[in-house]
């Protein structure tokens, strides 16, 4: 029966990366649940108010790198707070009209357009702001799976 429960902690924790790339699953709750599912099966006394605080404060991180990748991607290519809305809103409907490219190009789009709406950027301004919010994404992506790994990493640490 353990291995079913490990099973599960580990498949938790697998979509909780899924979630790296559809910002639609909410990363930090399946790695919370994979936290939950071995306390809850095996126990919870390797969780003490170090475990708690430490990933609490993963979480924030988690948090503040999504908010603070997309802000200071637009923001170093010239964009405003229009870019910045309408990057986050084409990230989170960009995946859904189309699936795989989705999340890279509705950021893109998102940021360009509203660029383009709202301030009356050029063209070529808001193409430049567009491909800022795309590396303010991947960054964030990669910051955000770097401290999802620390987190998960500390949890085996504790555990095994």
């Amino acid at each position: 029966m353990s291995i079913i429960f490990w099973v599960v902690i580990v498949l938790l924790f697998a979509i909780a990366f899924v979630g790296l790339i559809y910002p639609i699953i909410p990363s930090v709750l399946f790695i919370l649940d994979g936290f939950l599912v071995y306390g809850f099966t095996f126990s919870f006394e390797p969780f003490g108010w170090l475990f708690w605080s430490v990933q609490s404060l993963f979480i924030i991180l988690l948090f503040g790198a999504d908010y603070l990748a997309n802000i200071i991607g637009v923001k170093r290519y010239g964009g405003t707070k229009a870019g910045v809305w309408g990057s986050t809103i084409g990230l989170i409907i960009g995946p859904f009209i189309i699936p795989v490219l989705g999340i890279l190009i509705g950021p893109f789009l998102g940021a360009v357009i509203a660029e383009i709406l709202v301030n009356k950027t050029s063209i070529k301004e808001a193409l430049k702001i567009g491909l800022g919010s795309v590396v303010g994404f991947i960054s964030g992506v990669v910051t955000k799976g770097i401290i999802q790994a620390v987190m998960i990493v500390y949890f085996f640490i504790l555990v095994l």
